[in-house]
């Protein structure tokens, strides 16, 4: 087991909040590195990305 994991596995024992949450948060995580990964493969930046969809580019860089 990993340094990481072993630190996931202590805090979801300890902390119901970081346990209960902790799913979600990575699969959110997950998909917004695929989303950024297919973006930088075709070349396009956040702003012709959020020109293509009608919507400005997103506060979180």
């Amino acid at each position: 087991m990993s340094d990481l994991q072993k630190y996931i596995s202590k805090r979801k024992a300890i902390d119901s909040d970081f346990r209960e949450n902790y799913e979600d948060g990575y699969q959110a995580f997950k998909i917004g590195a695929l989303l950024r990964q297919a973006r930088e493969a075709s070349g396009l930046t956040q702003e012709e990305i959020a020109e293509k969809l009608h919507t400005k580019k997103s506060a979180n860089e």
